[in-house]
């Protein structure tokens, strides 16, 4: 059974730093794009940054120079990095996951979030 499980979420100042991981287990076949995503109250969940399995990556435009992400796929994890953190930033943060359990049955996975709160 494959299990998605962020953690690194917390409650931070303006201009502070948080790191969060995903880290996936489970047997399955290929792991291919990982991505984090981001709701907060009364807004729709919107991609923050995707990273393909061969490590290239892209951000939504509010965070681009200030978040980063990366993946250890020996550890079958994808951290985020977020620095300078704005109170715009708080929401739920939540991973998903592009998986090819065994050949030609792929599917996404989401993990349960992780909050991030930014506050003075």
């Amino acid at each position: 059974q494959i299990q998605i499980s962020e953690s690194g979420g917390g409650s931070v100042q303006p201009g502070g730093s948080l790191r969060l991981s995903c880290a996936v287990s489970g047997s399955f076949y290929k792991m291919y794009g990982m991505g984090w995503y981001r709701q907060s109250p009364g807004k729709e969940r919107e991609l923050v940054a995707m990273i393909q399995d061969r490590g290239s990556s892209s951000y939504a435009e509010s965070v681009k120079g200030r978040f980063s992400i990366s993946r250890d796929n020996s550890k079958k994890t994808v951290y985020l990095q977020m620095n300078s953190l704005r109170p715009e930033d708080a929401a739920v943060y939540y991973c998903k996951a592009k998986i090819t359990v065994t050949y030609g049955h792929t599917y996404d996975y989401w993990g349960q979030g992780t909050q991030v709160t930014v506050s003075s």
